[in-house]
């Protein structure tokens, strides 16, 4: 098929029907090319990791994991996240850790590893293996709840509750990361729990009061440290 120019010239334009035999092959060949450097790659990466020690982990396998302080023995499978393995393969359960989205867009399911908060629906319990992990549980309990618990219902941080044991456990993470964080900050330090009751100001007045007695604490402190060192 040809296409008019100018007067006396035609230029050739190519339809889908110009697809030859011969580019179909040189693109399959590439290809084949390709995944062959992939497979290899793959190989000597697993090379690597069995040289250095790791273990691969297949089928049904007893793990350690250390949570609240505690080594807990679960077994899971490779594919077993955190979550699962916290409410539905330790005995006793631990289920202040919620299930709610199972895609890392809520919250729900927050958890602290290592010092730092995590979701526990993206997280593999084998990836947790000689890390700390602190759950809702491990802040306190109904009958000693920590400052941050407290606040939340001192505040009236809470409505449905499910979103709140993430809260919390994200709350805890962030004035650990940040004491002296402002309002704007401990939002965005919030940001990655969703409550769809709504209860966000209450929220934020709760992590804010924790912030205020933990300052006073520290004054009382500082001011009985310097009231012995002067009694010297």
């Amino acid at each position: 098929m040809t296409e008019p120019q100018s007067e006396g010239e035609t230029r050739p334009v190519q339809t889908a029907s110009a697809l030859s035999r011969r580019s179909f092959l040189k693109g399959a060949g590439g290809a084949a090319a390709a995944s062959g450097v992939l497979a290899a790659r793959a190989g000597a990466a697993q090379e690597t990791a069995e040289s250095k020690g790791a273990t691969t982990v297949s089928g049904a396998t007893e793990i350690e994991l250390t949570v609240n302080g505690q080594v807990r023995q679960v077994t899971v499978e490779p594919r077993t996240t955190l979550l699962s393995a916290l409410r539905d393969r330790m005995e006793p359960a631990l289920t202040g850790t919620k299930l709610v989205c199972d895609m890392g867009s809520c919250g729900a399911c927050t958890v602290v590893v290592d010092g730092k908060p995590a979701y526990s629906c993206l997280t593999l319990a084998v990836q947790c293996q000689g890390k700390a992990v602190t759950t809702v549980e491990g802040f306190g309990s109904p009958e000693a709840m920590s400052d941050v618990q407290d606040a939340f219902c001192e505040k009236d941080g809470l409505m449905c509750g499910f979103c709140t044991p993430g809260f919390i456990v994200a709350t805890h993470a962030a004035l650990d990361r940040k004491p002296d964080a402002t309002l704007d900050e401990l939002k965005y330090e919030l940001s990655g729990n969703f409550c769809r009751c709504g209860t966000y100001p209450h929220i934020f007045d709760a992590a804010q009061a924790v912030q205020a007695s933990r300052a006073r604490s520290g004054e009382s402190q500082t001011s009985g440290d310097s009231q012995k060192e002067g009694g010297r």
